[in-house]
C-alpha cells in the first residue's frame, strides 16, 4: 500500500505542474501583481506617402516580406512597455521598424489604406480621380472597360502614379486571373487577382512622357477563373470591384495643380465618388438679366468637361470648400465681387475669363468679370464659343469617351461599321461565357423599332472541343435581340456569318450592344481539378467583325422623352432661343435648371440656346421648358400635359418621420369585384400575358385609333416629376420639369441627370422618389408626328411599314379591303374580257 500511495503522490504532482505550464514561457522579466496578462499585439503598418512607393507596389500578398520591403505587413509586440533599443544615425526608417518574427505565419493582403481628402492637392502632390462611376467593377471571365482623362500640360509634365484599390469574389482563382491596368493602350501595370479577404492597394509608375496633354486613354481589363467549378453558371460568380474613392492619378509637384488657361476647364475630372460639381458663386444672382448668360456657361462647361454624372450649385455670397472633381466659378462685376475675391485691375474695363489663385485654400477658381453684365456675357462666350455649333449641321458622332470609349458613331442612314471602329479587340478566350460591349447612337426621330433588323456580320472562330449546343447571343440594352445556335461538331470558322438583330429595343441616342458566346465542352462537364483554369483557347473573335445597320425610318413624335434623354429633341433641333419659364429665381430653382439644361447639352453636343419668359403667356405657340415647383406651374400648362391640376395642393411627399402606413379602406365595390369579376378578370390577364409573351400582342396593338390619355396624379411617394406633351394649337412641344418644392427639384434633378438613371427617362410622363430611388415611366398612349426630314417615297414607305406593324388591326382592315379591291377589279375585268357564249 505504501509503494501505491507514493506512486498515486507522484503522478498527482506531476499533473500540477504541467497544469502551472500551460501559458507561454515569459523571460521578460517577473510582472507586477495583478497586471494584464501579455497578449501578442497585431501592429499595422502606416500607409506610405507616394513619394516612398515603390516602382511597382502592392499590398502585401505573399507570404513573407521581400528585404527591400519599406515596412512589414504587421509586427508582433509584447503589450509589455518596454524601452525600444535607439536606432542607428544612419539607420532608415524601414530599418528602424521592429523586425518581423520569422515564425509568424503568412498573411493576406493588408487592409486597405483610409480613403484620401477630400482636397485635391495636397503639400506635394495632386491626386486625379479617375473613374466617373459610383460603383466600379469587372465581371465574369473576361471584361473591359475603357474611358479618357483629360490631363493639362503640367499635369503631363510632372512624375505620375496610378493608384488603385480592389477587392475580388473569393472564388477567383488568383493562378489563372489576371488584371491589368492601360495607359493609352500600353500596359502599366499586370498581376495576378488574389485579394478575396480584404481590399488590396496597387501602385505603378507611370513611365516619362506616356501621359500626353488632352485626351488619355485608360483601360481596365481582367481574365477570372473559377476555383472549382466549370459551368457557365459560375462564371456570373467572378467579380473584382475596384475602389472609386482610391483609384487615382497622382502627380509630383506644385506645378501639376495649376491651370494656365480656360482649356483646363477639361480636366476638372471627378471626385471619390465619380461625381462633377460646379459651384457657381453670383452675388446678383437673383437680378432678372444675370439668368440666361450663367445658364449659357452651365451649358458650356457641361459640353466642355463631357462628365457623364454633373451637378451645379448657386450661392450669392461665399466661396465652397474647394476639392478634388470640384471647379468653383465666380461670376459678376468688379463692385459686386469685392465682398467675396478682388478681380484683376483688367476686369474694370474689359471682358475677363481667367483662372485666378484662391487665397486661402490655394485652390484655381474661374473668375469671370467685366465693367457690365453685356461685358460678362462677351466673357462667358469667349469660353462658350468653341462648343456652339449650329442647329441644322449634324455629327457623326455621340461625346461617350469621358464615361465609354470610343465615342459611339451617330448612324443616320443605311452605315456598315466594323468592330475595329467601335472599340471591340481581337480576343482569343480560353473559357466558357466571353463577353463584350459597344455602342452606337441612332438619331432623335428613328422609328423603325416595330420592323427594322440590323445584321452583325461575324468574323469568329473555334476549337473542335466546343459541344453543339453552345450559342451565340446578341443582346441591345439588355434585352435579348439574336441568339445563333453552334450545331456542329469539329470546330469551325465563321466568316461574315450573319445575324439579324431586331431593332425592337433600340431608342433615340445611345444603345448599348453586348456580344456574348456561351461555350460548352466535354472537359467542363467532366471538370477534372486544374481544368478551369485551362489556358489553350477555345474561341476567337476578330475585329473585322461588322454590323450592318440599313434605311430606318425617320420621323420625330411628340410627346417622346427617350428623344429628349438621347439628343435633348425637339430642344436641339431648335433654330430660335426655346422659351425657358422658372416660377422663381433661387438658389435651388436654378440649380436644378442648369443640372437639367447641362445634361440636356451635353446628349445635343452643343449649349441650347434658352430664353427666359417672364410669363405663360409670353411663350405662345412654341417648343418650351417650364422648371419649378408644382404650386407654381401654371394649371394650364398642366392640364394641357394631362397632369392632374389637384396636385398644386395634394403632391405632399411624407417627411421621414412620417409613417406612409394608412388605415385599409374596405368598400363593397372591391368585394363585387373579388366575388364576381375576379375570376375572369385573372383569366382575362393571363390570357394578354400570352398573347404578349408568345406573340409580341397587347391591346394597345388591336385597336384602330389609339385611346385618350388618363389624367396623371403623382402619388406621395414620388418626388420628382418630368412630363411632355403638345403645346395647346398641338403644334408645339411642351416639357414640364416639377416638384413639391424647390428642394426635392434640385434633389431630384441631381439624381435623374445621373448616367446611370438618365436612360430611363422615357414615355410620356417620368417620376424619381427620392425615398426608394425608384424611377418609373408612363408609356406613350397617343402621339403625333413631327415632320423631320424632307419628303421622299422611300422615308413615308419606311414609316407606313412600322406604323402598320404597330397597329395590327389596322393593317388586317386594309389587307382586306385591297383583297376585296383585287377581286372586284378581277370580276370586273373578267366580265368584259374573254370569250362568251
Amino acid at each position: 500500500m505504501k509503494k501505491i500511495a507514493s506512486i498515486s503522490a507522484f503522478v498527482l504532482a506531476a499533473s500540477t505542474i504541467a497544469y502551472a505550464q500551460t501559458a507561454p514561457f515569459d523571460m521578460s522579466g517577473e510582472r507586477e501583481q495583478g497586471s494584464t496578462p501579455m497578449v501578442p499585439r497585431l501592429t499595422l503598418p502606416a500607409a506610405p506617402a507616394p513619394a516612398t512607393v515603390p516602382q511597382t507596389s502592392v499590398a502585401p500578398t505573399s507570404p513573407a516580406p521581400s528585404a527591400t520591403s519599406a515596412t512589414p505587413p504587421f509586427s508582433m509586440a509584447p503589450a509589455s512597455p518596454s524601452p525600444a533599443p535607439a536606432p542607428s544615425p544612419a539607420a532608415s526608417p524601414a530599418q528602424a521598424e521592429p523586425p518581423r518574427p520569422q515564425s509568424a505565419a503568412p498573411v493576406g493582403p493588408a487592409p486597405a489604406e483610409a480613403p484620401p481628402p477630400v482636397r485635391q492637392r495636397t503639400a506635394d502632390a495632386l491626386q486625379r480621380f479617375v473613374i466617373p462611376f459610383t460603383k466600379f467593377g469587372l465581371d465574369g471571365e473576361y471584361d473591359r472597360k475603357s474611358w479618357s482623362v483629360y490631363i493639362t500640360p503640367e499635369q503631363a509634365a510632372a512624375p505620375a502614379k496610378f493608384n488603385f484599390s480592389y477587392q475580388n469574389a473569393v472564388v477567383v482563382a488568383p493562378e489563372a486571373s489576371e488584371l491589368t491596368v492601360l495607359l493609352n493602350n500600353r500596359i502599366v501595370g499586370q498581376q495576378q487577382i488574389g485579394s478575396s479577404d480584404a481590399p488590396s492597394n496597387v501602385s505603378f509608375d507611370v513611365p516619362a512622357g506616356l501621359l500626353q496633354p488632352g485626351a488619355n486613354l485608360l483601360t481596365f481589363e481582367a481574365t477570372q477563373r473559377h476555383r472549382t467549378d466549370c459551368t457557365v453558371q459560375s462564371t456570373y460568380e467572378l467579380w473584382s470591384d475596384i475602389d472609386p474613392a482610391k483609384t487615382y492619378l497622382s502627380f509630383s509637384g506644385q506645378e501639376a495643380a495649376k491651370f494656365s488657361s480656360t482649356d483646363a476647364i477639361r480636366a476638372i475630372g471627378v471626385d471619390e465618388t465619380g461625381r462633377t460639381q460646379f459651384n457657381f458663386v453670383v452675388p446678383a444672382l437673383q437680378q432678372p438679366g444675370t439668368t440666361k448668360p450663367l445658364l449659357r456657361l452651365a451649358q458650356g462647361l457641361a459640353v466642355l468637361s463631357g462628365m457623364p454624372n454633373q451637378t451645379f450649385s448657386f450661392s450669392p455670397s461665399s466661396l465652397p470648400q474647394p476639392g478634388a472633381g470640384r471647379m468653383t466659378v465666380v461670376v459678376g462685376t468688379p463692385a459686386e465681387l469685392q465682398p467675396v475675391i478682388t478681380p484683376p485691375p483688367a476686369a474694370q474695363t474689359a471682358p475677363s475669363a481667367s483662372f485666378v489663385t484662391d487665397p486661402k485654400s490655394g485652390a484655381p477658381i474661374l473668375l469671370i468679370s467685366g465693367p457690365s453684365w453685356p461685358a460678362i456675357s462677351s466673357a462667358i462666350d469667349t469660353i462658350v464659343s468653341p462648343t456652339d455649333r449650329p442647329a441644322t449641321a449634324v455629327r457623326d458622332t455621340l461625346a461617350t469617351q469621358r464615361w465609354s470609349a470610343p465615342d459611339a458613331p451617330l448612324v443616320l442612314s443605311d452605315t456598315n461599321l466594323t468592330f475595329s471602329q467601335l472599340g471591340v479587340k481581337t480576343a482569343e478566350f480560353s473559357g466558357r461565357r466571353f463577353r463584350t460591349n459597344f455602342n452606337i447612337g441612332v438619331p432623335s426621330d428613328f422609328y423603325a423599332n416595330a420592323y427594322g433588323d440590323a445584321t452583325v456580320l461575324l468574323d469568329a472562330a473555334y476549337t473542335q472541343n466546343i459541344l453543339p449546343g453552345s450559342h451565340i447571343d446578341i443582346y441591345v440594352n439588355g434585352n435579348i435581340a439574336s441568339t445563333v445556335p453552334i450545331s456542329s461538331t469539329g470546330g469551325g470558322i465563321f466568316r461574315h456569318l450573319p445575324i439579324r438583330v431586331t431593332m425592337r429595343h433600340f431608342k433615340p441616342g445611345l444603345n448599348t450592344l453586348s456580344l456574348e458566346a456561351i461555350l460548352m465542352t466535354k472537359e467542363d462537364e467532366v471538370c477534372v481539378p486544374g481544368t478551369t483554369a485551362g489556358a489553350a483557347p477555345r474561341f476567337a473573335l476578330f475585329d473585322t467583325s461588322e454590323i450592318h445597320i440599313p434605311d430606318f425610318a425617320r420621323i420625330g413624335q411628340r410627346p417622346n422623352l427617350a428623344g429628349l434623354s438621347g439628343t435633348a429633341y425637339p430642344y436641339n433641333r431648335a433654330t430660335q432661343p426655346t422659351p425657358l419659364f422658372i416660377d422663381m429665381i433661387d438658389s435651388d430653382t436654378l440649380s436644378a435648371t442648369a443640372t437639367l439644361l447641362g445634361r440636356m447639352a451635353v446628349a445635343a453636343g452643343r449649349p441650347l440656346d434658352m430664353e427666359p419668359a417672364a410669363t405663360p403667356g409670353a411663350i405662345g405657340e412654341r417648343d418650351a421648358i417650364f422648371i419649378g415647383s408644382i404650386s407654381q406651374m401654371p394649371a394650364a400648362v398642366l392640364t394641357q400635359l394631362n397632369i392632374a391640376t389637384t396636385s398644386q395642393a395634394s403632391w405632399q411627399p411624407p417627411a421621414a418621420t412620417q409613417s406612409n402606413q394608412t388605415e385599409p379602406s374596405v368598400s363593397f365595390d372591391d368585394w363585387r369585384s373579388k366575388v364576381s369579376g375576379g375570376v375572369w378578370r385573372g383569366q382575362i390577364t393571363s390570357f394578354q400575358e400570352w398573347l404578349r409573351r408568345n406573340f409580341d400582342i397587347s391591346l394597345s396593338s388591336l385597336q384602330f385609333v389609339p385611346g385618350s390619355e388618363e389624367v396623371f396624379t403623382p402619388s406621395n411617394a414620388e418626388s420628382f416629376l418630368i412630363a411632355q406633351g403638345k403645346s395647346a394649337a398641338g403644334g408645339s412641344t411642351w416639357t414640364v420639369v416639377t416638384a413639391p418644392s424647390a428642394n426635392d427639384l434640385r434633389e431630384g434633378a441631381e439624381a435623374l441627370t445621373a448616367q446611370v438613371n438618365w436612360p430611363q427617362v422615357a414615355g410620356h410622363i417620368t417620376t424619381y422618389s427620392s425615398k426608394t430611388g425608384k424611377i418609373v415611366s408612363v408609356p406613350v398612349g397617343r402621339f403625333d408626328f413631327v415632320t423631320s426630314q424632307p419628303w421622299s417615297i422611300s422615308n413615308y414607305r419606311l414609316i407606313a411599314a412600322n406604323w402598320l406593324s404597330t397597329n395590327i388591326l389596322s393593317y388586317a382592315f386594309l389587307l382586306v379591303v385591297l383583297s376585296l379591291l383585287i377581286g372586284v377589279t378581277t370580276a370586273g375585268m373578267l366580265s368584259r374580257l374573254g370569250r362568251r357564249e
